[in-house]
């Protein structure tokens, strides 16, 4: 099966791509992900997977550098911690309803590729995150995309 490509959005003051470079093995749990399609998306993750690491809701908007999967899909349990922001009442240990994935820190982009490059960029222009009304929080990208971001990251 060939590499697959996604995006995932993050808050940089919550967990930043510099948290994910130096967590212990530069690596952490995805979890939290709250959204239906969201979290099929976490599911149709593969090992190997490569992920671009989005800042949203801070100043500087954009991707700011790679990761990979490195644990496929596994049971969210902060969906049964009572005292976690991510607690759902309705997961049970039968059914935690939400998924949570393994990344791995790759790379750190030397500076942010904000939105409005990405918006100018005409091989993104059929990007899913740059649909009007997208707020998805993890979503797939096309190995051209993938390809075409990792270009401006180097400008």
């Amino acid at each position: 099966m060939s590499t697959q490509y996604w995006l995932v959005k993050t808050e940089p003051d919550v967990f930043s791509i510099h948290d994910l470079e130096k967590a212990k093995g530069q690596t952490t749990g995805w979890e939290g992900v709250r959204n239906y399609l969201a979290r099929n998306y976490l599911r149709a993750m593969k090992q190997g997977d490569g992920v671009l690491v989005y800042h949203s809701s801070s100043d500087a908007i954009g991707v700011a550098g790679t990761a990979e999967v490195a644990r496929e899909a596994f049971p969210d349990l902060t969906a049964l911690d009572k005292k976690s922001d991510y607690y759902d009442a309705k997961a049970t240990k039968a059914d935690p309803r939400w998924s949570s994935v393994e990344l791995r820190w790759t790379a750190t982009f030397p500076a942010i590729v904000p939105l409005e490059r990405l918006r100018k960029e005409r091989k993104l222009a059929g990007m899913q995150l740059l649909k009007q009304g997208n707020r998805l929080s993890v979503m797939p990208v096309t190995q051209a995309e993938w390809r075409a971001i990792l270009a401006l990251a180097k400008r």
